[in-house]
């Protein structure tokens, strides 16, 4: 990694996925970009991470497309089934046809495999990576901005606030805090021939989705087909009781005791001496003040349910890249409001559809016998609920 310059058009504030991708956008449309990494390293902690087409359109348009499909897994199917009974539900075909539709892949891919792909295109890129530099404050003007850090200082034309979910730079423009779900999170990665029989052979190449009231899992194969990845959530009743220590290992199994086999096996293919509890925030209409812009999860973290996160993040990235790409510096202040208004809005509903698809898939009792006799009448070419998300819309944007 680079030492960082004294100055450059624009400084990148965390070196996670959504400030790699934005750092690379940025560089690519003839900017000068410094990263500031507060950990050691670019690293990124964590499994399996999907990326729908509305995301890999802009890493093909990037160039990067190719390198993200070596490195993972581009699924046959998404698959839902019913976690109680196994039975299928629904599934959505990941096929050629799905492709055309929306001008991109369906791609399962390691977080780290990610990180490090958006790394080296940055490092090819010109862009300056400082890890170890843990910025306190930025101080944003109408002409630019200085982010502090143990480094020293880090003057730019703009700052751009990468720095996540918990992100102390976020507090310029709100004053809320993350919302906890209640929902808990096991995760594990582990070769494909250490698992055997616990494979499933006839969804191998699929992402599963098992439904189950209160929980749910997922499964798919990642790194050619060499890892498989497996994702276990719950609602955790000591956190609803109040209890400081919620989410243990004793209450992943009680939430899925009641699973089908194929789940119930699935719980030992995890990590259980780590879990992530599920967070997001509610959305906030302004991103920017003066020359400090917030992008990726320091502006509208989301629950998983929609695997968007960082599809969104590198939404950001190129939507402000555009913006600024033909802007003379003097007229950013137009270029970031466009932003801010094309991005509020859109992420502001994947945010809240996010929760939704959640309380969708926990329902119990009469509830569950509803959602599943809608989701087995659905037509699998019907792609009704989502064209808004993956669609031409989008794709305008991306052309």
């Amino acid at each position: 990694m680079n030492s960082a310059p004294e100055s450059a058009d624009v400084v990148v504030v965390g070196g996670g996925i959504g400030g790699l991708a934005t750092a690379y956008a940025l560089a690519t449309s003839g900017r000068s970009v410094s990263v500031l990494e507060r950990a050691p390293e670019f690293t990124e902690v964590g499994a399996g991470l999907q990326m729908a087409p509305n995301a890999t359109r802009i890493l093909k348009d990037w160039g990067l497309l190719d390198e993200v499909l070596e490195a993972g897994v581009a699924p046959r199917r998404l698959l839902f089934k019913d976690a109680l009974d196994g039975s299928e539900l629904t599934h959505l075909n990941l096929d050629d046809e799905f492709v055309r539709r929306y001008g991109g892949p369906y791609v399962v891919i390691h977080r780290s495999d990610l990180l490090a792909i958006l790394a080296r295109a940055c490092e090819r890129a010109g862009v300056n990576l400082v890890a170890d530099c843990d910025v306190q404050d930025v101080v944003a003007a109408a002409d630019g901005a200085t982010a502090r850090g143990r480094s020293g200082e880090h003057r730019a034309s703009l700052a751009v606030a990468a720095d996540g979910l918990h992100s102390t730079l976020r507090a310029r423009f709100s004053d809320d805090s993350p919302v906890c779900s209640g929902y808990v999170a096991y995760r594990g990665a582990f070769p494909v021939a250490e698992l055997g029989s616990r494979i499933d052979p006839e969804t191998f190449r699929d992402v599963v989705v098992y439904l189950g009231p209160g929980c749910h899992l997922v499964q798919y194969a990642l790194r050619r087909g060499e890892v498989f990845n497996t994702v276990a959530v719950f609602e955790s009743p000591a956190y609803q009781r109040g209890e400081r220590e919620w989410g243990g290992p004793e209450e992943l199994d009680a939430a899925f005791s009641g699973a089908c086999p194929e789940v119930r096996g699935g719980l030992e293919s995890l990590w259980r001496n780590r879990r992530w509890p599920m967070y997001d925030r509610l959305p906030i209409p302004k991103w920017v003040d003066g020359r400090l812009v917030l992008t990726g999860d320091a502006a509208h973290p989301m629950l998983q349910y929609l695997a968007q996160g960082a599809c969104q993040a590198i939404e950001d990235a190129h939507c402000l890249a555009g913006e600024l790409k033909d802007a003379a510096e003097p007229d950013w202040a137009d270029a970031l409001k466009r932003y801010e208004a094309e991005r509020t809005e859109r992420t502001a509903r994947v945010q809240g559809t996010a929760r939704i698809w959640g309380d969708i898939w926990h329902v119990n009792g009469v509830g569950r016998l509803l959602r599943n006799e809608l989701f087995r009448l659905r037509d699998p070419r019907d792609h009704t609920y989502l064209d808004w998300l993956y669609g031409e819309r989008i794709i305008q944007l991306v052309r």
